[in-house]
């Protein structure tokens, strides 16, 4: 009985996170069409909503990457470890369980500060504190079996560094290109041809992130399953947990991350058509050749990557560099603040126990969730003053959505 709550807690705590990771990323996609004016904000996170969900059907590589090469608890024929099954899994239930936790608690305190953070980053950076906090620094597959660059290191951490890059090199050579050959030619013809090009582009950047964010929540369910004995197959995943993550994450995104769609369109760079569609175009190629690939990098690091490379790229263009350092501050702890608060979470559990421990997690999550919602509406960010005016203070305090 102990075991089978605890994984209903799990895949409870699974989709609330795919929900947070869906209005955290919003911005990735849209945020530049929404500050062009291309899209109206509403219309946008709608767009976006319906292509996530399409998107997450169309691959599982990033879900079987976040099954497989981040937690060792399974044996070479995919079964759970019996070793670690002493007490019908509930011990790796509640490692998984924490580890959701840590990246719940992040997500919500960036999307509070306005900082597009990665989701991503915070998810894995939970399961990794959970596990080392569970079963030591044994218990992370940190590089895979050795005859190829796998696991944490192969598979999360070197994408995590090289795709923002690679994205804003893609964005700055094409936004330049871009003014080069369009010189003075930029008039409203031109720019209405831009906008409906924006899109395009932003739709093609949310089936991406389908394709890539989805996924990880879908792999955290299947280890779940295998942590519980409830699934060995290590090639797969079960209709019904892709279903309910494609469902979390596109509500997630219809409700819109007002506070960092503002951030990434109008804090970053003041941003024109010709550079939201080469951001977009660039952000898409990055994040799909990933997914096919894999790697679960973070969406959030390539979205931002494009949008600075745009700044870069186009002559006499202002880049907020203080912004961006703020960004770049959060990308680097992401990681280890989720660990430090997935491992805090584990031995919340585990010092109360078995399934009052688990219920315990679930209180200490939905209590840090309610107080950030109630200090978000001191200075509320909606559809309605998104595009104010940048200017280092916050938006004029109204109510509004999420």
């Amino acid at each position: 009985m102990e075991p089978l709550v605890l994984f209903i807690l799990v895949v409870v705590v699974a989709l609330g996170f795919d929900f947070t990771n869906g209005f955290h990323d919003t911005a990735n996609a849209m945020a530049t069409s929404i500050a062009t004016g291309a899209l109206k904000p509403k219309v946008a996170v709608t767009l976006s909503a319906i292509l996530n969900l399409v998107g997450a059907f169309l691959s599982v590589e990033v879900a079987l990457t976040v099954t497989n090469a981040v937690v060792k608890i399974q044996d070479s024929s995919g079964a759970p470890d019996p070793a670690l099954l002493t007490d019908g899994g509930s011990g790796l239930l509640l490692i998984v369980l924490a580890g959701l936790a840590g990246g719940i608690v992040w997500n919500l305190l960036t999307w509070l500060l306005g900082l597009p953070s990665s989701s991503s980053h915070a998810l894995f950076g939970g399961l990794i504190g959970a596990t080392i906090a569970g079963l030591g620094f044994a218990g992370v597959n940190w590089a895979g079996d050795g005859s190829k660059l796998d696991g944490v290191l192969g598979k999360v951490i070197l994408p995590g560094l090289m795709s923002p890059v690679v994205a804003g090199v893609v964005a700055a050579i094409g936004t330049w290109l871009v003014f080069r050959i369009i010189g003075r030619l930029l008039g409203p013809a031109t720019e209405r041809g831009f906008r409906i090009g924006q899109i395009g582009s932003a739709s093609l950047v949310s089936l991406a992130h389908g394709t890539n964010d989805a996924q990880k929540t879908m792999g955290v369910i299947t280890l779940a399953l295998i942590a519980a004995g409830f699934w060995n197959d290590t090639e797969s995943v079960p209709l019904w947990v892709k279903l309910a993550c494609a469902l979390a994450i596109s509500l997630g995104t219809y409700l819109g991350g007002w506070r960092i769609i503002r951030t990434v369109g109008k804090g970053l760079v003041e941003i024109s058509t010709p550079q939201g569609m080469a951001a977009e175009a660039s952000s898409a190629a990055v994040i799909l050749a990933s997914s096919h690939l894999g790697f679960a990098l973070s969406t959030t690091h390539v979205a931002t990557g494009s949008i600075l490379g745009s700044g870069v790229g186009r002559p006499g263009a202002t880049v907020r560099w203080r912004v961006a350092a703020r960004m770049l501050i959060a990308w680097c702890i992401t990681l280890p603040a989720a660990a430090l608060v997935g491992a805090l979470m584990w031995g919340i559990g585990h010092l109360i126990g078995g399934m009052a421990g688990g219920i315990a997690v679930v209180l200490v999550l939905l209590a840090f969730a309610v107080f950030m919602f109630w200090r978000s509406r001191r200075s509320a960010v909606g559809a309605h003053n998104v595009n104010d005016k940048w200017d280092d203070t916050p938006a004029r305090p109204q109510p509004a959505n999420v």
